[in-house]
């Protein structure tokens, strides 16, 4: 069947991998791949959160609040450990 991959090509792909990366590069390609993964995943549900609390505000008829939620910085995104508040910049009247 043309969809199944059987046991001599998943084989013939894990050593053309170890190959291009060597055999010192594929446990750090492995991390890299799989921080990768979970920064999409955690994007994609953050996406279709504020997807439905956007419906839900429609649907409701309610404005957004007044005070916009605080900003962080973050290293690397999907990064939380490292994120730290933004200091807002305060206008002030000059004299």
């Amino acid at each position: 069947m043309p969809g199944n991959i059987g046991v001599w090509q998943l084989l013939i792909i894990i050593g053309l991998v170890v190959l291009l990366f060597g055999a010192k590069r594929l446990p750090d390609t492995a991390r890299a791949l799989g921080k990768s993964m979970r920064i999409l995943k955690s994007e994609a549900s953050q996406m279709k959160k504020d997807g439905d609390k956007g419906e839900k505000d429609k649907d409701a008829g309610r404005a957004e609040s007044a005070e916009p939620a605080p900003r962080t910085i973050q290293a690397a995104p999907g990064d939380v450990t490292s994120s730290r508040p933004v200091e807002e910049p305060r206008h002030t009247p000059q004299s």
